[in-house]
C-alpha cells in the first residue's frame, strides 16, 4: 500500500511492494542499537543467515546473538562485508558509516535499507503487522504514518470489524468461543474474529449480548438461553443444533458466557460434535471467576495472604445428594473461595463453610452484573452474607467472594 501524500524526502519516488522470501539467504545489518532491536524479529522470522556487525549492541540485541539467533561480528563495519549478501540494513547513528554501506550496497547491487535517510535507500522498511497468517505491510516514506496505516488495519482484522468472508479459510465447523463476564471488550481477539466470520451463531444469556448487534444481517442468531428456573433449550438441544447446522454446510460460532470449559459445558458440546466428525476449534474466554473480582477491586490473590484460589459450583447445595464438592475440605483451606452461581444456596454454603472451621466473620464480597454497566458489589460476612443477599435482592449472575482479599484493596479503591 502506497499512501498519497509521502513523507517530503521520499515525494516523487514510488515503490514497488513485494516480500522477500530470506530463509538461509545472508543478510547484513549493520548497528545494534535501537533500530536494530526492532527490525531482528522479524529477519530471524523469516529463517535468513542474518549477520550483525556492530562493535557493541544494546543487551536485548546480544541476546539475540547469545540464542544463535543470529552471528554477530562484535567490530566496525569494513568495505567487503555486503559480500554474497541479499539484503542489507542500515541502522547506525555514524552517517559517514550509513553512507559507506550504502555505497558498498550500490556498487554490490544489494538492496539497503537505511535508518537514517529514506530517500537515500534503495529499500524501505514497510510498517507490518501479523494476523491469522496474513502479512500487512504499508510504504508510505513516512515512518509514522505507516505505522498508523498499519495498526488500522491489522487492528481491523483482529476485532473483527474489518472482513473478508469471501477468502475465509475454514469451511463447515463449530467454534466454541468463550465471550468473557459480560464486557463486550474483554472477549480475546480470536474469538471476535471467528464471531465475524459466522454463519450462525448459537448464544446464550451471559454472552455480551452486544456483540450481536455487530453482526451481519445474513447471519442467523440462535437463542440458547438457559435462564435459572425459567425456559431453557436443552443441551442436548443445543448439541443437536450446533451438528445440524455444521453439517448444513454453515460455519458455527457457540458464543458463551466467560470460558467454554469453566462450568460451561463445552466439553460436552465438544464431544457432540466430535461424534459427529466435525472440526471443531475452542477459543478460551476470561472466566468470570478471575475477572469480576477484578472488576470489582478485589485479587484473587494477593502476597503474604493467600497461596491458592478455589473455583467453586453453587448450583448445587451442600445438602444436595448430587453435590459433588467437599465442603468440609474447602473450608479447612486458608486461601479464596470463588462461588459461582451460588446466589440462592449462599446461605447453605456460608452456614456449612462456618460449620466446618471458617470463621463467620470471613469477609465475602457479592459483584452482580460484574464489568457492565450494571455491575454493583455488596460487601458481607459469611455470618451475614445470606441475609445480606435478600435484603439486597441479589439476583443471578454474581459472582461471590469469600477470604481477606475481599478488603485487601478496600482503602485503594476508596481513594
Amino acid at each position: 500500500m502506497t499512501a498519497p501524500t509521502p513523507h517530503p524526502s521520499t515525494e516523487g519516488r514510488t515503490p514497488y511492494p513485494v516480500g522477500l522470501l530470506l530463509a538461509g539467504r545472508r543478510v547484513v545489518v549493520v548497528g545494534g542499537g535501537q533500530v536494530a532491536q526492532r527490525r531482528l524479529p522479524a529477519l530471524i522470522a523469516s529463517g535468513a543467515d542474518l549477520h550483525l556487525i556492530s562493535p557493541a549492541t544494546i543487551p536485548a540485541v546480544q541476546a539475540m546473538a547469545d540464542a544463535g539467533e543470529l552471528t554477530w561480528h562484535a567490530r566496525p563495519y569494513r568495505d567487503g562485508d555486503l559480500a554474497d549478501t541479499w539484503y542489507a540494513l542500515v541502522a547506525t547513528d555514524d552517517p559517514a558509516v550509513n553512507a559507506a554501506v550504502s555505497a558498498e550496497a550500490e556498487r554490490e547491487r544489494v538492496f539497503c535499507s537505511r535508518s537514517d535517510d529514506a530517500a537515500a535507500a534503495t529499500a524501505w522498511t514497510p510498517a507490518s503487522g501479523r494476523d491469522a497468517g496474513a502479512t500487512v505491510a504499508v510504504l508510505t516514506g513516512d515512518p509514522r504514518h505507516s505505522a498508523a496505516l498499519r495498526d488500522a488495519i491489522v487492528d481491523g482484522l483482529r476485532d473483527g470489524s474489518l472482513a473478508a468472508r469471501q477468502y475465509r479459510s475454514h469451511g463447515a465447523g463449530v467454534a466454541l468461543v468463550g465471550g468473557g463476564p459480560g464486557d463486550p471488550d474483554l472477549i480475546t481477539v480470536r474469538g471476535r474474529r471467528l464471531l465475524a466470520d459466522a454463519d450462525v451463531v448459537v448464544t446464550d444469556r451471559l454472552a455480551p449480548r452486544e456483540l450481536l448487534a455487530e453482526l451481519p444481517e445474513h447471519v442467523e442468531v440462535i437463542d440458547a438461553s438457559k435462564i435459572p428456573y425459567g425456559r431453557f433449550m436443552a443441551q442436548e438441544a443445543i448439541n443437536r443444533t450446533l451438528v445440524e447446522h455444521a453439517k448444513a454446510g454453515k460455519f458455527v460460532v457457540r458464543l458463551k458466557g466467560g470460558d467454554p470449559y469453566v462450568f460451561g459445558r463445552g466439553g460436552e458440546e465438544l464431544l457432540a460434535c466430535a461424534e459427529a466428525g466435525l472440526p471443531v476449534t475452542v477459543v478460551p474466554g476470561i472466566s468470570s471467576s478471575i475477572s469480576v473480582p477484578a472488576a470489582a477491586g478485589i485479587p484473587v490473590t494477593h502476597r503474604g495472604m493467600t497461596h491458592e484460589f478455589t473455583v467453586i459450583s453453587g448450583h448445587v447445595g451442600p445438602d444436595d445428594e448430587r453435590s459433588l464438592t467437599d465442603w468440609a475440605a474447602a473450608a479447612k483451606m486458608s486461601g479464596t473461595l470463588v462461588l459461582l452461581m451460588a446466589v440462592d444456596k449462599i446461605g447453605a454454603i456460608a452456614a456449612r463453610l462456618v460449620e466446618h472451621g471458617r470463621s463467620a466473620d470471613t469477609p465475602v464480597a457479592i459483584v452482580q452484573e460484574g464489568t457492565t454497566a450494571a455491575q454493583r458489589r455488596v460487601d458481607a460476612t459469611l455470618g451475614t452474607v445470606a441475609a445480606v443477599v435478600e435484603a439486597e435482592g441479589i439476583k443471578p449472575p454474581a459472582v461471590i467472594v469469600v477470604g481477606d482479599v475481599v478488603n485487601v484493596l478496600a482503602a485503594a479503591f476508596r481513594h
